[in-house]
């Protein structure tokens, strides 16, 4: 079944390349970057098979089973804008024609004086080698690769400042996966085309491998209420368990840095549009949050406020799979509980830190972060 999705798909892009990019390509005058068109037209149609499934699939299930009301839908729409740049090829053709063409050169290079690359799907032949094991073997290590990015985007301060614009989305949806700051983005990116090159993914398998974990992280993301049950939550990530992810005490701070008093912040305080409110303790699944945290505490090296107290979590968060939750079981970080608390991040709802409401206002504050960060002795 997976060759005949395969070849389906490749027929699909084959149409739309000849029938619409090439008559395009000849009469602007670049016939030169038709191989290029290519490979853009079989990430237009990836993403296009995406948002229809978005809209037609798990958009109506977030209406009917959501955990929250809908209330900032202007914070909606910027994700929306994300979502399209990403997935109708549009940073993904950037990054081809710099980043991306630079480091496959270069990979390529090395590997003709004398680099190996690690073929998994020849480890055991007649068995690894079948379409479908080998995209099971591949998409298990992308996840674990995943899985240890994601946690560096929280353990290190200065990758946190371009992470945080993904969890300072406070009004989580479906279009919530692709809000990430450019250059968070183009680093994880990175890595994951050195990977796939130095371990013989073929590139049809790498849009493949990419498309997969889209949809499933777009699922992951949703405004949904659901979770696999107490089994099934541990073979494959739900919304519930990766909502845990983006509650907002549990968003980057260590906890042995967590303040222990309950002071909250001035009074008559209130919450971005489409939280809770931030001022006093609140009961949320199951355990206290505080408030805010205890005056002249310290933040880590170019992290938010410290968390309030209450909070819990393995160091800098819980639940940092994207696929499946096997790593966060293994490694320590797993959090089991449902998640139903306000998204979003601490120093954004108790301290009013501004992240941004619209795109390149979220881009430019990411940077300054950054910059401010780099720029401590």
């Amino acid at each position: 079944m997976l060759e005949a999705l395969t070849d389906a798909f490749a027929n699909a892009q084959q149409w739309v390349f000849e029938t619409l990019v090439v008559p395009v390509a000849f009469t602007l005058g670049a016939g030169n970057l038709l191989e290029d068109g290519f490979i853009a037209t079989g990430w237009l149609l990836v993403g296009l098979v995406q948002i229809i499934i978005l809209l037609l699939v798990i958009g109506p299930l977030q209406r009917l089973w959501p955990v929250e009301q809908v209330t900032d839908r202007h914070a909606i729409g910027i994700d929306v804008i994300y979502t399209l740049i990403h997935r109708l090829g549009l940073f993904k053709l950037a990054m081809f024609f710099s980043v991306e063409l630079w480091l496959t050169q270069g990979l390529g290079w090395l590997r003709a004086h004398g680099l190996p690359t690690l073929q998994i799907d020849q480890l055991w032949p007649g068995l690894t080698d079948r379409a479908a094991v080998s995209f099971l073997i591949y998409l298990v290590v992308f996840d674990l690769i995943g899985y240890l990015v994601h946690r560096a985007q929280h353990r290190w301060h200065w990758w946190w400042q371009l992470h945080a614009v993904h969890h300072s989305q406070r009004q989580m949806t479906m279009w919530t996966d692709n809000r990430n700051h450019l250059l968070d983005s183009a680093i994880t990116d990175v890595i994951f085309v050195c990977a796939a090159i130095l371990i013989g993914v073929a590139p049809a398998q790498f849009v493949a491998l990419v498309a997969v974990s889209q949809l499933l992280e777009s699922l992951h993301h949703a405004n949904l209420r659901w979770s696999w049950g107490r089994i099934g939550d541990r073979l494959l990530v739900s919304p519930s368990f990766h909502r845990r992810h983006h509650a907002v005490m549990l968003s980057h701070e260590p906890h042995h840095l967590t303040a222990l008093s309950t002071a909250g912040p001035s009074q008559g305080a209130k919450a971005p549009s489409g939280g809770s409110e931030a001022g006093g303790a609140a009961k949320r699944g199951g355990f206290i949050h505080a408030a805010g945290p205890s005056q002249g505490a310290k933040a880590p090296l170019g992290g938010s406020e410290p968390r309030a107290a209450g909070s819990v979590g393995a160091g800098f968060g819980s639940n940092y799979g994207i696929l499946f939750p096997w790593w966060d079981g293994l490694l320590g970080s797993a959090d089991w509980r449902p998640g139903r608390d306000p998204t979003g991040i601490d120093d954004q709802v108790l301290r009013g830190r501004d992240y941004g409401r619209g795109f390149w206002v979220q881009q430019w504050l990411g940077l300054k972060r950054l910059a401010g960060m780099l720029g401590r002795s």
